[in-house]
């Protein structure tokens, strides 16, 4: 895990659902938004909730592990 963002950096990030999300159940949704430093995810469901930042290089190794299992 990386820092807390900024109350300013927060404001800006850009958000996109998983393309894997559920579309028939649009309370399942995990979304991303992704900067040159931090990978953020959240649930969809509760968007000023918890969320989960991570380095880049964090991010791909776990896209790249869950897409193997």
């Amino acid at each position: 895990m990386i820092r807390k963002a900024s109350a300013g950096e927060a404001s800006t990030l850009e958000w996109f659902k998983s393309s894997y999300s559920d579309s028939s159940n649009s309370s399942e949704c995990v979304e991303v938004a992704a900067t040159s430093k931090t990978v953020h995810v959240r649930d969809s469901k509760a968007p000023q909730g918890p969320r989960l930042t991570v380095t880049p290089d964090t991010w791909t190794d776990f896209v790249t592990y869950a897409a193997a299992s």
